[in-house]
């Protein structure tokens, strides 16, 4: 238990292993490793027992796939050997071996180290080898991956369609019966197909779908419409009126040059990078909704900038972009005064009956002297109302006529 007596029974221990032979002498483990054809795998692991005596470990696998012979250049399913032996005069009987039956071996280090220095570097060019085919392989993907994502949506649209049809048995074909425009008709009769198909027209006593023809641009109006319902077979689809009445409409009550032009700018943008895939494929429902209506904003920003100048409202601030009409230097000039005593105070009235004080009309909206006077709330909400009542007569008198129509 003392330091001492330690270090006497390390010394002697050590100093018996190294007077002993079995430990002097011991042979390091050695391996040979390759490939040799399944056939010859019987005779080849028979004389190596032989020949060796027993003193080595063979192992065999064979191989799942087939690789490149060296030589010849064909390919073979090869068998995986892996031979352990001790001593180097086993170890040269074992090569002679694998001399004689044409063996592919492969260099297999002697030390450990080496052997797993090996191991990594294989790892290593594996794996960046393996990443670089995966990242050619994922380009190669993205350049055809709308092409693939098409086809996959036709392959469910038409299959979708089939499970909509009723087999046959005895004609041993599909039926469907399916409306169709009658524009569409020779169109489908010539639709390429490898199968023959033709059509025959039934009567029915149904009415038919309503079918209107979209495009990027009507479609956020036809939305607007359907959601109040949809139009009869053969009626006239008010969606094509709604492109000019609801923007304007809605200028009426947000007539402001400023936020006009913000939203028609907003709009704009949309318009001309529609076809980015990020716009697109926003999953965000607000920007969805914003993005379907892109140019129904874009009317409304137009016609708020018109009525907003008729306003003559810009960010609520007036515009002097003409020279006013109403004067008040001729009152002072004649000294006319028509006071009255208001709330404890006297103003000044501007009769257009005094000579030079009215001279002209505004030449376009409102005159911005408006934004001085006492009662310009009142004005100004008593015109926009009157002007919305007008306007909404007029369109529900449309809305009566074009009932009349679609009656007719």
């Amino acid at each position: 238990q003392k330091e001492p007596d330690y270090q006497f029974f390390t010394a002697f221990s050590s100093f018996l292993l190294s007077q002993t032979p079995a430990f002097h002498c011991r042979p390091a483990l050695n391996f040979v490793a390759g490939v040799v054809h399944p056939w010859k795998v019987p005779s080849f692991e028979r004389l190596l027992w032989r020949a060796c005596r027993g003193y080595i470990i063979v192992d065999f696998r064979e191989m799942e796939d087939r690789l490149e012979h060296p030589d010849t250049g064909e390919m073979v399913q090869w068998t995986v050997f892996l031979i352990s032996f001790w001593g180097d005069q086993i170890g040269q009987k074992v090569k002679k071996i694998c001399d004689c039956f044409r063996t592919e071996t492969f260099a297999y280090p002697e030390k450990h180290s080496s052997r797993l220095f090996l191991c990594f570097l294989l790892r290593l060019q594996v794996l960046s080898q393996t990443e670089s085919f995966l990242q050619q392989l994922l380009m190669k993907a993205v350049a055809v991956l709308p092409q693939w994502k098409v086809r996959v949506q036709k392959c469910k649209a038409i299959q979708s369609v089939l499970n909509l049809c009723s087999p046959s048995v005895t004609d041993k074909c599909l039926i469907a019966e399916a409306w169709c425009p009658t524009a569409k008709l020779p169109e489908l009769q010539s639709a390429g197909s490898g199968v023959d198909s033709f059509y025959n027209r039934l009567p029915c006593s149904t009415p038919p779908p309503t079918l209107f023809p979209l495009n990027s641009f009507t479609t956020g109006f036809q939305n607007i419409v359907d959601a109040y319902g949809v139009a009869a077979y053969r009626e006239v689809n008010p969606a094509l009126f709604t492109i000019i009445t609801f923007p304007f409409l809605f200028a009426v009550m947000f007539g402001d040059v400023g936020h006009g032009l913000l939203m028609t700018l907003t709009a704009l943008w949309m318009v001309l990078e529609e076809k980015d895939p990020k716009l697109r494929n926003n999953n965000n429902e607000i920007w969805r909704m914003m993005f379907g209506g892109r140019y129904l904003i874009l009317l409304m920003g137009l016609f708020s900038i018109y009525t907003g100048a008729i306003y003559n409202e810009c960010f609520s601030k007036g515009l002097a972009t003409f020279s006013s009409a109403w004067h008040v230097g001729p009152m002072f000039e004649k000294n006319i005064w028509n006071s009255s005593v208001l709330a404890g105070s006297q103003y000044l009235s501007m009769d257009p009956v005094v000579p030079g004080v009215f001279t002209s009309p505004y030449p376009f909206g409102i005159d911005p002297v408006w934004g001085m006077s006492n009662n310009k709330l009142t004005f100004l909400n008593s015109y926009k109302m009157k002007m919305s009542v007008i306007i909404g007569i007029i369109h529900m008198t449309f809305g009566v006529c074009l009932s009349f129509f679609n009656y007719w």
